[in-house]
């Protein structure tokens, strides 16, 4: 019992000694800490404005902002530890061991953060832009280090890991969405009318792209109709809406045109008593 009590009277001497020998550079240590996360945040949020002014893309200017953070702190933990007097050199020797168990274990997630740095530097798209890939499509809400967001129009957030992103192939369509439709026109009907009916349909239709020029024309000819081929781009954001709306437009304007939609038909001959064998 009274050995231990020594022992705890000797820690406590000690914590005590640290305390008076060096209370002014813990508490110094605290100040630069303290005023360099300070900097560091006003510094990033400094350089995040002027990426912005300079236009550039609103992940690419969050990851150097945030990288500029991480840095100004690390330099200021740097000069706050050797202020107490301890020497950064055997952390970074200890830190460059536990860095190889570390990596093997989150192999996966560090492959994640590099193909998201791969895709913020490389830019194949950008906030959104509409793509798809893996068979997923959606319009790019969030980039991160280690995942990509996507929405589509209900909203529905879609989470792909970077790692499934990078080396696959992407289709980007930007801000829209590609919209095909077919409708069939009687034989008897004039197919250039129709398309010049269709065309000004979709012109009138609200949301559906000028930019890139809807595209009418005879798709194949079928069993009971021509069949008209109809490709316009709709905002990803509205796609259906669109869509719907445009397909109201045509059926409207082809009915206001006199120009028939045929329904199936089938020709069915009945052979008499005569031409039957036997």
């Amino acid at each position: 019992m009274e050995k231990e009590i020594q022992q705890a009277q000797a820690v406590y001497q000690q914590v005590i000694e640290f305390f008076v020998n060096y209370s002014f550079q813990v508490i110094g240590a605290l100040v630069i800490l303290a005023l360099g996360i300070v900097v560091a945040k006003k510094v990033s949020a400094a350089v995040y404005k002027l990426c912005e002014g300079k236009k550039l893309d609103v992940t690419l200017s969050h990851f150097i902002a945030a990288t500029v953070k991480i840095i100004i702190i690390a330099m200021v933990a740097i000069i706050a530890l050797g202020k107490v007097g301890i020497s950064v050199t055997p952390f970074v020797a200890a830190i460059g061991a536990l860095s190889l168990g570390a990596g093997l274990a989150v192999q996966g997630l560090l492959s994640n953060y590099g193909a998201g740095l791969n895709i913020i530097l490389a830019r194949p798209f950008v906030v959104g832009d509409t793509i798809r890939v893996q068979g997923v499509i959606g319009q790019v809400k969030e980039v991160h280090l280690a995942y990509t967001l996507l929405a589509d129009e209900d909203e529905v957030a879609i989470t792909i890991p970077n790692k499934h992103i990078v080396g696959e192939i992407i289709h980007n369509s930007h801000a829209e969405t590609l919209a095909e439709e077919t409708v069939g026109i009687a034989y008897d009907s004039d197919p250039a009318k129709a398309i010049a009916v269709i065309s000004q349909a979709l012109a009138r239709t609200d949301k559906v792209s000028s930019i890139r020029k809807p595209l009418v024309g005879i798709q194949d000819f079928g069993d009971s109709s021509i069949n008209i081929g109809i490709r316009f781009w709709a905002p990803t954001s509205h796609y259906y809406e669109t869509r719907y709306r445009a397909n109201a437009a045509i059926f409207e304007a082809l009915q206001a045109a006199n120009i028939t939609i045929p329904f199936p038909q089938r020709e069915v001959r009945l052979l008499g008593d005569k031409g039957l064998p036997g």
